[in-house]
């Protein structure tokens, strides 16, 4: 079956699930009427200054996939799917002469142009507060028919996140649990256990980020987007309200799973995070070298596209390892 199939049959399902309800409202930031950044607010010059003092050698981990046309994205809905061609060769320059400065010069100095095409929440990316709503508002209570033009959002599109710098932690599921069911989602008592046995506990304004294992099948795209695990809505809230990390992260397509666990919202994990509480998250990253090297505590180092207006942005996340506190 194609992945759009897969996808879309997902959604057609979500009728079937049914929970309790419980009422849904845009948040109001506590960092002002004009915030377009929720929680990032959190970070400062000191909190950035204090992670970066930890940090206890060169070694860096990239945190980002590769684009390649053909890489897995979520494309059930009608995006388009990333895209890349040459717009100027070696051979061609000869040939075509673009330059005006003759087969003698383009031969000595070769040219190779190219240009690509791609959704914006592909890859490794950050899904910037307007990404979703809730009830005709988003983040902060601000409105499409007063922020949203032609060109984008006139609030919290991508060219407002900041770069991030904190102190990350990784929860590294897959190795607790071994290779999590088809549609799996982590409970809350899942990610206490795992970080009972890494042996970390989380602070106020960490950058979270949660290994499924997915991101081994990346290169297959049919495999990686089938049936992906994720996180649940209330492993979520325990994350946000309990432990008040700043920023989210996963190595899977969409960080929860799907068909929805709520009959009432086909995405009540993304509605939560970015309407509801002002939380950013990074969706399809790469933690496979972090997790094998037993990294769970880094400093989180990240910046995206500064795309205006744009519900989300491609970014390429490092990780540092520190010192434990």
């Amino acid at each position: 079956m194609k992945p759009t199939s897969i996808l879309l049959g997902l959604l057609l399902a979500l009728p079937l699930i049914v929970t309790a309800q419980q009422n849904e409202t845009v948040g109001a930031s506590p960092w002002g009427a004009d915030d377009e950044i929720g929680t990032l607010n959190m970070m400062t010059d000191l909190t950035r200054l204090e992670v970066l003092s930890q940090i206890q050698s060169g070694r860096t981990y990239d945190l980002s996939v590769e684009y390649f046309v053909g890489m897995p994205s979520f494309h059930a809905l009608g995006d388009p799917g990333y895209q890349y061609w040459l717009t100027h060769t070696p051979h061609g320059t000869i040939v075509d002469n673009p330059n005006g400065l003759g087969e003698t010069m383009n031969r000595k100095v070769s040219y190779t142009g190219d240009a690509i095409s791609m959704y914006t929440h592909m890859g490794t990316h950050i899904d910037a507060l307007n990404h979703f709503g809730l009830n005709g508002k988003i983040w902060n209570g601000f409105t499409p028919e007063v922020h949203l033009g032609d060109k984008g959002w006139k609030k919290t599109g991508a060219e407002t996140i900041p770069p991030i710098i904190a102190r990350g932690v990784l929860i590294d599921v897959e190795a607790y649990k071994g290779q999590l069911p088809e549609n799996y989602r982590i409970s809350v008592n899942d990610l206490k256990k795992v970080l009972k046995k890494q042996g970390v506990s989380l602070k106020k304004g960490d950058v979270v980020l949660i290994r499924t294992g997915q991101a081994k099948h990346y290169n297959n795209a049919n495999h990686y987007l089938h049936n992906y695990p994720g996180i649940s809505l209330d492993a979520v809230k325990w994350l946000v309200e309990d432990q008040a990390i700043m920023l989210l992260g996963a190595d899977n397509l969409s960080l929860e799973a799907f068909p929805s666990e709520r009959a009432d919202n086909w995405v009540p994990v993304h509605t939560y995070l970015l309407a509801e509480k002002g939380v950013m998250f990074i969706e399809q990253m790469y933690l496979e070298t972090l997790a094998n090297d037993r990294v769970f505590e880094f400093a989180f180092i990240a910046a995206s596209l500064k795309l205006k207006g744009a519900s989300g942005s491609p970014m390429r996340p490092l990780a540092i390892p520190i010192t434990s506190h």
